[in-house]
C-alpha cells in the first residue's frame, strides 16, 4: 500500500507470481496472453522496425538471438519474479506487440508498450492496455500507474492522455537508451480517475484554398523554417527569433506546433503550395478558447512575398475558425502587427478586420519596441465572406 493510505479491509490475496500470465479477452478480437515460441518472428520484426528502435531500448542491431532471448528468458524472468507483469497483444490472430505492468511496490507500477508496425492506427493496442490496466489495478491492487516515454514520442504521449493519463511534465536526462540519458515526459493514472482523456488534444485540420492548403507540419518542413527565420526580413520583424537561426531552432519550433495541439491552447498550419505542397509560410491560431475566441500570427518565406500567399491563407483559417457549428465556433479573433509593418497590416486589413487600437511600444522588432496595431474580426464579419473570392 501507499505510505499514508488506510489498510483495505476487504483485502485480495496477490496473484503466485510464478503464475504464467493470464489471457485477457477484449473487444476487437483483441487478447493479451503469454508469449509464444511462435512469437518471436513478430518480436524480431517489431524491434527491426526504425520507429522501435527510435523510441525503444532494444539492442541495435537487433539480432533473431535478441528475440529468443526475450520471449524465452526475459519475459518469464518477468513473471517469476513478479517484477514485470508482460503480456502479448494479439489481434486478429496475430502477434501485434507486447504490453507490460512493472511493479514498483506499494500499489505503484509503469506501464509499457510497443507496437508491432502492422497494428499501429487500428486503435487495438489502446484496447489492449485498456485490458492491461482494468487487470493491474484489479488483481494487484494498484493505486498508481505511471507512464514513461522519450520526449518527442508523440504516438505514445496521444495513446496515454487517451487513457486517462495526466501529463505531468518532462523529466531531464532521465531514460537510459545506449549510453545516453535521454529526457522523459511523464504522467500517472489513478485507480479511481476515469480512463477517458482530461484535457483538450486540438485536431489540425486540412483547408484547402484555391492555391494554398493549411495542413500539419511536418519534421521534413524543418529546413523550409530555417530559410524563413534566417532571412533577414523576417527576423527584423520577429524581435524575439535567435541569430543565428539553427536547424535546431527549427526543430524545436516544430515541437512547439504539435504541443500547442497536445496541450489544447494552439492550432498551427503550415501554408503550403497546393500544387508541390511546399511550405510558404506559418499561420497560427493561439491563446484558443473554443466557442470564443483567439489570436492568429503569421510569417511569409522569403519566396512567398507579394503573392497573396498569407491573405489568402488568413482568409482560409478565418473561415474555418469562424465557421457556424464548426470544430471551434470561435466569435472573435485578435490579430496583431508592428504599427510600421504595413505589409502584414495589409494581410489583417484585406480580412475586413477593424483596428480597435495602437498599443505604444509593445510589441519588440530587432532594433527595439515598436509600437502594436490591433485588430479584431467577429464571426459576424465573416457573414456572406469566402475566403476563396478575396
Amino acid at each position: 500500500m501507499i505510505s499514508g493510505s488506510s489498510p483495505d479491509p476487504h483485502p485480495r490475496p496477490l496473484p503466485d507470481p510464478t503464475t504464467p500470465a493470464p489471457t485477457l479477452t477484449g473487444p476487437d478480437g483483441v487478447r493479451l496472453r503469454a508469449h509464444r515460441p511462435d512469437d518471436v518472428a513478430g518480436v524480431l520484426e517489431q524491434a527491426l522496425d526504425p520507429l522501435s528502435q527510435a523510441q525503444t531500448t532494444v539492442p541495435v542491431p537487433y539480432l533473431l538471438e535478441h528475440a529468443h532471448e526475450f520471449v524465452h528468458e526475459v519475459l518469464p524472468a518477468g513473471w517469476a519474479s513478479g517484477s514485470d507483469w508482460a503480456f502479448a497483444i494479439e489481434a486478429d490472430g496475430r502477434f501485434a506487440g507486447t504490453v507490460s505492468l512493472r511493479d514498483e511496490g506499494d500499489g505503484r507500477a509503469e506501464i509499457a508498450y510497443g507496437a508491432h508496425p502492422w497494428v499501429r492506427g487500428t486503435g487495438r493496442v489502446e484496447a489492449a492496455l485498456r485490458l492491461l490496466l482494468d487487470w493491474g489495478f484489479a488483481e494487484h491492487d494498484l493505486h498508481t500507474v505511471v507512464w514513461l516515454a522519450n520526449r518527442g514520442n508523440w504516438a505514445s504521449r496521444k495513446l496515454a492522455w487517451r487513457l486517462g493519463f495526466s501529463f505531468d511534465g518532462t523529466l531531464r536526462q532521465w531514460l537510459p537508451q545506449r549510453g545516453e540519458l535521454l529526457d522523459a515526459w511523464t504522467g500517472t493514472l489513478l485507480r479511481d480517475d476515469p480512463r477517458e482523456p482530461r484535457t483538450t488534444w486540438l485536431d489540425c485540420p486540412v483547408v484547402e484554398g484555391g492555391s494554398v492548403r493549411l495542413r500539419p507540419w511536418r519534421a521534413d518542413d524543418a529546413a523550409r523554417v530555417v530559410e524563413a527565420g534566417a532571412d533577414e526580413r523576417t527576423a527584423y520583424w520577429l524581435g524575439n527569433l535567435p541569430a543565428p537561426y539553427t536547424l535546431a531552432d527549427a526543430e524545436a519550433y516544430l515541437e512547439a506546433r504539435t504541443e500547442g495541439l497536445a496541450t489544447g491552447t494552439t492550432i498551427s498550419w503550415a501554408v503550403a503550395d497546393r500544387a508541390s505542397d511546399v511550405v510558404l509560410g506559418s499561420l497560427t491560431l493561439f491563446d484558443l478558447r473554443a466557442g470564443v475566441d483567439a489570436e492568429i500570427g503569421y510569417w511569409v518565406h522569403p519566396e512567398a512575398r507579394g503573392r497573396g500567399v498569407m491573405t489568402e491563407a488568413t482568409g482560409l483559417a478565418l473561415d474555418h475558425a469562424m465557421r457556424p457549428g464548426g470544430a471551434l465556433g470561435l466569435t472573435r479573433v485578435r490579430i496583431a502587427a508592428a504599427a510600421d509593418n504595413r505589409a502584414s497590416r495589409h494581410v489583417i486589413e484585406a480580412q475586413g478586420a477593424r483596428l480597435v487600437g495602437v498599443e505604444t511600444g509593445a510589441v519588440r522588432c530587432r532594433d527595439g519596441m515598436h509600437d502594436h496595431a490591433v485588430y479584431e474580426v467577429l464571426a459576424s464579419d465573416r457573414t456572406g465572406r469566402s475566403s476563396e473570392a478575396r
